[in-house]
């Protein structure tokens, strides 16, 4: 997936890590891992977005991929 290809809030937030006006985090995909974590557990969010949160969550743990 390309930038290009995401809503324009995440295209906000990348234009704006990228030009240094907010921070970028270096281990990205434990970032992500939390706030799926915070979604998939918050029993206010719909039960089919935490269901896609914890997929997501479960799919970057199992990855080959490690934040350094």
């Amino acid at each position: 997936m390309k930038v290009y290809d995401c809503c324009d809030l995440i295209r906000q937030r990348y234009a704006e890590i990228g030009s240094g006006d907010q921070g970028y985090i270096p281990n990205a995909i434990a970032c992500a891992v939390k706030t799926l974590n915070a979604i998939a557990s918050d029993e206010s969010v719909p039960e089919e977005t935490r269901e896609q949160a914890a997929f997501a969550a479960a799919n970057l743990l199992i990855s080959d991929h490690k934040d350094a």
